[in-house]
């Protein structure tokens, strides 16, 4: 009986699934196989709340398998020794698996095409399961890469895409193929109270409730942080629960400037991806040198757990991140807010915040995380690399009410409106509603002074 495995691993879903689609176009039986890899616990990206979410994303995916007449086949360890010990087990003639763009990823899809080859079977690997567009697919004439995203958006936006596969009605496993029991969030310590739900159905849902509702809007209203009036679907993407061709083909459907914002924003986590895979040093080097002299951890280490904690006195730095803390997501907008506050106004190393992020984040993402911090301290692709972000200035302009702040420091709930983001500036009677909330950490314009210092030296 001819078998083909197909190998998950950020594409946890059925619906436009090209790996899963070209093997069950084939002659025989398919193993749907997902290796919870030791190398990424290596490496330290096994965070709690991506363990948790993951392990709601492959009891969906299994579910989903079974209700076609398959299941899916789980193991630990090695990813190439698991993947050659099942084909080896099922006496597979070929691997299906997707594309990825790290460098971690692409030397273990080299270690596994040289394996499967010397014991006689085939790799595929499958573009654009994981991307709209795949990396390399454009580049400008002088580069392999786009370091800006305005021209790369231009030429991703021409790209033609894909058709969108449905969902497989039946899937034939063969039998006497072990897999390890299923894991549960419930085992996990350290899971954000607030972490979304994950998996594919999860995933559908508030897409569909998202296009309905949500994209319309998205033009004018993404950058309000009170009304969180982003999609949240980062995370499905981040898991590949949903397709991002998908996501595109139903936004261009549904038309209109919010479609187009949306798509964007698409277009620029394709963006990161063909930087990293380009440059997978970027991971954790500076993309581009400016000869930073960073503060140190430990001089700075007091300032930087009143970040981590959300006690740095102002007002919307502490409140996305104690959403940070609470729901292991944060809105778009605060992520540039409290990037550039700790980069740049405190003038600490942007490693030290994109290691924490992915402490906490669900769609803790190696390369959008990376390169929009890098973006953001000013060594990564904006090309203004000095910019500030003046958090008061930020905050009356996209939380004017102060709702947002509200809603996460209850210390300042009692503030009135526009208010609550100048605490320190309170007298008088309203000044009790400041209560123990503390005092800035610096003065902006202080910060702002040491960052131009820095730089000029630099």
């Amino acid at each position: 009986m001819y078998v083909s495995v197909v190998l998950f691993t950020a594409d946890l879903r059925l619906h436009d699934h090209p790996p899963l689609r070209a093997a069950l176009d084939g002659p025989g039986a398919v193993v749907p196989l997902f290796v919870r890899d030791r190398g990424v616990a290596d490496a330290g990206f096994a965070a709690a709340n991506r363990l948790a979410f993951l392990a709601d994303c492959l009891r969906d995916l299994d579910a989903g398998l079974r209700e076609r007449g398959g299941r899916l086949v789980v193991r630990s360890g090695d990813v190439v020794e698991e993947v050659c010990r099942v084909a080896g087990e099922a006496d597979a003639d070929e691997v299906h698996m997707a594309a990825d763009a790290s460098g971690y990823a692409r030397r273990r899809e080299q270690r596994l095409r040289r394996a499967l080859e010397a014991a006689g079977r085939r790799l595929h690997v499958h573009e654009t399961v994981t991307t709209a567009v795949a990396p390399g697919a454009v580049t400008p004439a002088s580069s392999d890469h786009f370091a800006v995203f305005t021209p790369y958006f231009r030429q991703w936006s021409g790209q033609p895409l894909r058709d969108v596969l449905r969902a497989p009605r039946s899937v034939r496993v063969p039998p006497g193929i072990g897999s390890e029991e299923l894991p549960s969030r419930a085992a996990l310590p350290g899971i954000s109270p607030g972490l979304a739900e994950g998996g594919e159905r999860a995933g559908r849902k508030r897409l569909a409730a998202w296009l309905r509702s949500g994209l319309a809007g998205y033009a004018d209203r993404h950058d309000d942080l009170a009304g969180d009036a982003t999609s949240r679907l980062s995370p499905h993407l981040h898991f590949g629960t949903l397709s991002p061709v998908e996501l595109v083909h139903r936004a261009r459907r549904a038309g209109g400037p919010g479609a187009e914002a949306f798509v964007r924003q698409v277009a620029w986590r394709d963006f990161h991806r063909q930087v990293l895979a380009a440059r997978p040093g970027a991971a954790g080097a500076d993309y581009r040198t400016r000869h930073d002299r960073w503060r140190s951890e430990r001089t700075a280490r007091e300032d930087i757990e009143a970040w981590r904690e959300g006690r740095t006195g102002y007002p919307v730095i502490d409140a996305a991140m104690r959403q940070l803390r609470h729901e292991g997501w944060m809105h778009n907008r605060a992520r540039l807010l409290t990037a550039s506050f700790l980069a740049k106004t405190l003038y600490v190393d942007w490693r030290v915040g994109a290691r924490h992020f992915l402490e906490l984040l669900v769609d803790g993402d190696l390369a959008s995380n990376q390169l929009n911090w890098q973006w953001v301290a000013g060594t990564g692709t904006d090309t203004r690399p000095n910019r500030v972000l003046n958090p008061v200035a930020q905050a009356g302009r996209h939380d004017p009410d102060g709702r947002y702040v509200r809603r996460w420091v209850p210390e300042l709930s009692g503030v009135p409106g526009g208010a609550v983001h100048e605490p320190w500036k309170l007298t008088g009677p309203d000044r009790a509603g400041v209560g123990a909330y503390p005092d800035p950490v610096v003065g902006l314009a202080e910060g702002l002074a040491r960052f131009k210092r820095a730089r000029s030296r630099g």
